[in-house]
């Protein structure tokens, strides 16, 4: 995409694990078609892979009741995407500092952390019910 089209897909998924591999894949695809490297393609898909994990896992707690939305934007300068969960919420700054010595050796809480690390654009919002992450990021000239 080199002419300023804009591509966008929207999915409902399940909370379920096969859900986080279907954004992860989604989000590579976008990415690529944006003329982003493979190297850059393969972070943006990590750090969909971690939002989608999170809101199934954390938001929606496997609640087959509860379902996750994806929207996935890509423009020939950049792709943005927003994952939402069901789920009862939270606050991003209440979050620990995965880098505190105390939580060095902690097996989780690095996700938010490479999101702000990897991309332009980490936004929160709260929802009724749930949550919203928005992660953008700009191809480089």
């Amino acid at each position: 995409m080199t002419d300023g089209t804009t591509s966008r897909l929207s999915l409902t998924l399940d909370s379920v694990i096969d859900s986080i591999d279907t954004v992860e894949q989604t989000a590579t695809n976008f990415a690529l078609r944006a003329g982003f490297d493979e190297d850059t393609a393969s972070n943006i898909a990590m750090v969909a892979r971690e939002a989608c994990a999170n809101a199934v896992i954390h938001g929606n707690k496997r609640d087959p009741k509860k379902h996750v939305s994806a929207t996935f934007e890509a423009s020939s300068d950049s792709i943005l995407i927003r994952i939402a969960d069901e789920g009862e919420g939270f606050d991003p700054a209440s979050l620990p500092d995965p880098l505190a010595p105390e939580n060095l050796l902690r097996s989780s809480g690095r996700g938010i952390f490479l999101m702000r690390a990897f991309m332009d654009q980490v936004e929160f919002r709260q929802l009724s019910p749930g949550t919203e992450i928005t992660l953008g990021k700009r191809r480089q000239a």
